[in-house]
């Protein structure tokens, strides 16, 4: 299920003083050449344009190929064009987007714009200066990481739409907890909320990883955790598994779940991350 990533890739398992070690640009551009890859093949495959996204409710396969190719597009302006702000979608969409391909012309379109964003990171310099919406080291390094971990997700949701979904090697799936807990999820706008203070622990068993989200009236406040604790609820399993649950791409459910299950419910119904 790892493909050419697995347990034995090119950061599997790198660690430090007993943590995985932080990805380095290189290894997240490695890792979006490898799921833009991964895309395109699953779209080499498609014959049926309008079939349901299990994944995303209300898209259809063909969306959801738009939808990736076009924020491949979105981030590579705002990369090669040093923008310092979010690019007017309403008014410069057919400029950013383009012209949407007919069906039999999706796969290569696809490619097209993986290849462009992919070329415009590698060659973007390190002091690169331009928006970026999450805390990262440098704005480069914050679209590396954004776009491989937007690819490996909606990869998965293409996969979905088919059959099975591959997973991603522990240390990338570590990495992208971390976006989504420490980087979405620490936005005071997200809706992840209860009446009192509650508390669900994640550990990635695998990868000697774990976090703690505070769940509370004003929201989900995630933190990384020195190990698997007291919390009302905790859920345990492999990194992949959790990366693709963590973003609601497989049951929490599945994973090993002790305490209180309503937290689960919670995070399964409220956490969500939209394109705006």
């Amino acid at each position: 299920m790892g493909g050419a990533w697995g347990m034995g890739g090119a950061w599997g398992n790198r660690r430090e003083a007993g943590t995985i070690a932080a990805m380095r640009v290189e290894e997240h551009l490695a890792a979006l050449r490898h799921e833009g890859e991964l895309m395109a093949r699953t779209l080499d495959g498609v014959s049926d344009w309008e079939a349901p996204v299990p994944t995303c409710p209300g898209w259809t396969v063909r969306e959801l190929a738009h939808h990736l190719g076009r924020v491949h597009r979105w981030a590579a302006l705002v990369v090669r064009e040093r923008r310092d702000g979010d690019p007017e979608k309403d008014t410069e969409e057919e400029r950013i987007w383009g012209v949407m391909p007919a069906d039999p012309d999706v796969a290569a379109w696809y490619r097209d714009s993986h290849a462009a964003l992919v070329a415009t990171l590698e060659g973007a310099p390190e002091d690169l200066a331009c928006w970026a919406f999450l805390p990262a080291s440098s704005p480069r390094a914050f679209w590396a990481r954004r776009q491989a971990h937007e690819t490996a997700i909606h990869r998965a949701d293409a996969q979905a739409a088919g059959g099975g979904i591959d997973g991603v090697d522990p240390a990338f799936a570590v990495d992208g907890i971390d976006e989504l807990l420490l980087g979405f999820y620490s936005r005071p706008r997200n809706r992840a909320r209860t009446d009192t203070q509650r508390s669900l622990s994640v550990t990635a068993q695998d990868a000697g990883a774990s976090w703690i989200i505070h769940f509370g009236p004003d929201g989900a406040h995630p933190e990384r955790a020195a190990g698997s604790g007291r919390a009302d609820c905790e859920v345990l399993g492999p990194a992949s598994e959790l990366y693709l649950a963590l973003w609601n791409r497989r049951p929490l459910e599945a994973m090993r779940v002790a305490g209180d299950p309503a937290l689960v419910e919670v995070w399964r119904t409220n956490a969500t991350v939209g394109w705006s």
